[in-house]
Formats: C-alpha cells, sequence, structure tokens
C-alpha cells in the first residue's frame, strides 16, 4: 500500500511539475510574442522620429555631395598678390576712358578726380617704365577710389598682351607692375603678285598698314618699293600672330619675306637671336655699338631687374645702364632708326627714344638738350642729344636703355646685332632654320 501511495504521489508530484513547466512555456511564448510587438513599436516610432527630423523645416541648405579633387594651392596663392588686392579684382574701376586724340594726362586725372599731388606720385613711379608717356588713341585708362576719394589702382590697358597697373602703398607712393602675357602665337602665311604698287598688292593678301611698313622697314637697304618692282613679280611673307584666349591681340611678327624679281630673290629670315638676316646669313641692319657716346665713361649704376632701392628699401627695377656724363656730353645713336618720342618728364628729365627698326628700342634719360625731333631719321653715331641733370636725380649722368621686343635688357651684356655676319657656327644652324621656313611658305 505504502509503495502504491508512494507511487500515486509521484505521480501527482509529475502532474504538477509538468503543468508548471506548461505554464511557464506558454508565459515565455506570451513574454516573447509581447515583446516582439513592443520592438516593432519601438522601431516604428524611432523611424517616424527620424523621419520627421530629416523633413523639419530648416534655415541650412543640403549640400550636394561633392567629389574631393587635388587643388594647386601654390598656383592660387600665387595669383593672391599684395599688387593685386581682391577687392580690385572684384570692384569696377571708378573712372573708365578711352584715349582719344587730344587727352592729356592732367585733364584724364581731373576727370576721374585724382588730385594733382597724386599724379605726381604715380608719375613718379612710372619712372621705371614711362608707360604714361605711351598711350595712344584706343588705349583704356582705368581709375580706383576709396571711400574717401583717394586713388587706389590705376591701370592702363594697352592689350590684351600688355596691362600696367599702379596700385597705393600705405604711405601714399604707389608701385608699378608691367603686365606681359605671352599667349599662343601661330603661323600665317601669305603670298601674292604685285598688281600696281607694293603697298596694295600686300594688302589684298591680309597683311595691315604696319605689317607692310615693318616689311619696307626691314628691306630698304636691298630695294626700292617704288622702283624695282614690276607687274608679275610675286612674295611670300610668312608671319607669327599673338592670340589670348583665341582672339589676336593685334602682335604679330615677321618669320620670312621672300620677294621673287625675274631671276633674283630678295630674303629676310629672323633668326633665333631675334635679328634679320637675308637667307646668307647677311645682316640687313647696320651692327650697334655697344655704348652711346663718343668716349667711354664709367658706369655709375649698373641694369638690375631686382634692385633694392636705397630710399624706400622696396625692391624697384632699374631698367637701364648710367653713364656718369658731365653735363653736356654728347649722346649719340648706337644705331640706325627713326626717333619716336622727344618729351620732358617731371622725374625723367627730358628725354628720347628711338625705334631701330622692328625689334629694337632705346631711351635716354636726364638729358640737358635734345638735338632731334619726333620722326626723324637717325643714323649710327650721328649725334642727338647733350647729357644733364634734368629730373629727379642726384646727379649729372645719362641713362641709357634698350629694349629688345618691348622689354629692357641690359645694353652691356644683350644679344644685339654687332656683326654684319653670321659666323660659320651660326650659319649651321641659321640654313636649318631658313630650310623650314622655306618649306612653311611652300618655296622648298
Amino acid at each position: 500500500m505504502l509503495y502504491g501511495a508512494q507511487v500515486q504521489t509521484s505521480k501527482r508530484s509529475f502532474s504538477r511539475f509538468d503543468f508548471l513547466k506548461s505554464s511557464v512555456l506558454n508565459f515565455q511564448t506570451f513574454f516573447t510574442a509581447q515583446e516582439t510587438r513592443l520592438h516593432k513599436r519601438v522601431i516604428l516610432g524611432a523611424g517616424l522620429l527620424i523621419g520627421a527630423v530629416i523633413l523639419w523645416p530648416t534655415n541650412k541648405e543640403l549640400l550636394p555631395q561633392r567629389i574631393p579633387i587635388d587643388l594647386d594651392i601654390e598656383s592660387l596663392v600665387a595669383q593672391l598678390t599684395p599688387a593685386t588686392p581682391m577687392t580690385n579684382i572684384i570692384s569696377r574701376a571708378d573712372f573708365n576712358h578711352e584715349i582719344t586724340s587730344g587727352d592729356t594726362l592732367s585733364g584724364l586725372f581731373v576727370q576721374a578726380s585724382v588730385d594733382q599731388q597724386t599724379m605726381y606720385r604715380v608719375l613718379e613711379a612710372d619712372l621705371n617704365v614711362l608707360a604714361l608717356d605711351t598711350l595712344k588713341p584706343g588705349n583704356l585708362i582705368k581709375f580706383w577710389l576709396d571711400d574717401q576719394g583717394e586713388l587706389t589702382k590705376l591701370e592702363l590697358y594697352f592689350s590684351a598682351a600688355r596691362q600696367v597697373v599702379f596700385t597705393r602703398f600705405d604711405d601714399g607712393s604707389f608701385n608699378v607692375d608691367e603686365i606681359n602675357v605671352e599667349g599662343i602665337w601661330r603661323n600665317r602665311n601669305l603670298s601674292g603678285e604685285i598688281q600696281g604698287s607694293f603697298y596694295l598688292s600686300a594688302k589684298r593678301t591680309g597683311l595691315s598698314a604696319a605689317e607692310i611698313q615693318r616689311i619696307e622697314t626691314l628691306l630698304k637697304e636691298k630695294l626700292n618699293f617704288a622702283r624695282d618692282l614690276r607687274a608679275g613679280d610675286r612674295f611670300s611673307v610668312l608671319m607669327n600672330d599673338q592670340f589670348i584666349d583665341g582672339s589676336s591681340t593685334g602682335a604679330s611678327d615677321i618669320l620670312g619675306v621672300t620677294i621673287h624679281r625675274g631671276r633674283s630673290d630678295i630674303t629676310a629670315f629672323q633668326n633665333s637671336d631675334g635679328n634679320y638676316y637675308d637667307d646668307q646669313g647677311r645682316s640687313l641692319s647696320r651692327a650697334f655699338q655697344r655704348i652711346p657716346l663718343q668716349s667711354n665713361y664709367r658706369i655709375s649704376s649698373r641694369f638690375n631687374r631686382h634692385r633694392h632701392h636705397p630710399v624706400t628699401g622696396r625692391t624697384s627695377p632699374h631698367n637701364g645702364t648710367d653713364f656718369a656724363t658731365p653735363i653736356g656730353t654728347k649722346v649719340v645713336a648706337p644705331g640706325d632708326g627713326i626717333v619716336s618720342l622727344v618729351t620732358d618728364h617731371r622725374f625723367a628729365g627730358k628725354y628720347v627714344v628711338i625705334e631701330h627698326g622692328n625689334n629694337y628700342r632705346t631711351r635716354y634719360l636726364h638729358l640737358s638738350k635734345s638735338l632731334v625731333h619726333k620722326g626723324q631719321r637717325v643714323s649710327r653715331g650721328q649725334v642727338i642729344a647733350l647729357s644733364g641733370n634734368t629730373g629727379r636725380i642726384t646727379g649729372p649722368h645719362l641713362h641709357y636703355e634698350f629694349h629688345v621686343n618691348g622689354r629692357p635688357v641690359d645694353p652691356m651684356k644683350a644679344n644685339i646685332p654687332m656683326a654684319s655676319k653670321l659666323s660659320k657656327k651660326q650659319m649651321s644652324e641659321f640654313e636649318q632654320l631658313v630650310k623650314v621656313r622655306k618649306m612653311m611658305m611652300g618655296q622648298a
């Protein structure tokens, strides 16, 4: 009985355990289901909250996705120079004027509401460039003024290839920067036949009046264009034209000229040194002499693009060579040319400019007297002026400048034509150049 009771008790105990286990499992199932519903509700609520945040109005603009690229920081920084403040780059000029015949510098400054003392400070800065004296009809001049009406920047726009910019320092003086843009140079070949004058025949091919004049000047020692050409004679010209941003600047260079006269040819080719020779290597212009004086004088200041100015302490280029000449010393033309300017400058004093063909220009500053006039032809060794001490100067001397293709060079070292014929070594290279040029001109 006892055993049977024990068994019965065990069965009852088992049933209770079974019931408890089943209850626990049912509770877990219920709890899991409830937990799953809770999780879903939490996730759904969180999603709705995030969506509301995204869609909530905001003052900030959504930035588009950007693709990272490498930046040339050095070139960007190089463009932000002190001489060209950002405010001037993006602002419009307060006075903008195209030069016309009859304009005067003082009159332009008055029109721009800039006082005379400021004009003198600009002229003082211009002593190293003398750009204001070369303004011609069609050039642009622009003035920028600050809130007090003071001149902060002045720009001379000669072409897309050349500008001169004056910017004011804190002390009221001005800095000058000459901007020359090289651009892209393209060849242009023109050919024609003489029908009437050379000028009209060349004009029909597309050559400009200035280009025709340069050709006639280049070959004036070889050919009399009025008498020596006949109907039916042919000519070919190879030009090199400058373009900036796809547009012609008007600047051009003569690379080669050939004029066929019966059985003979007259030729001119520009060598790598910038000088012109016929196809036999003979120079088409008389050689220059190195010094524009009849005797040697001590050089008191040499050409130096990075001269440290003794007064201002700033870097100020010295674009010429100074000779310590007594007042009244005779100044001579170093080569054949035409006088293009005779003027009197507040700081440069009396000075003369001579154009020597297509590529060369010389300037003579601080003269006591000019002995030539504008438009006059001069020859090598001819006395053109007397040295002096006019303008801003510490003592009597001659300031002499030599320019090649519009840019100043050291006249004591520059590769200027000093001989009438190329050497054998130079001739070998020149012959190859002429061969290529003739092929480009269709003469091979």
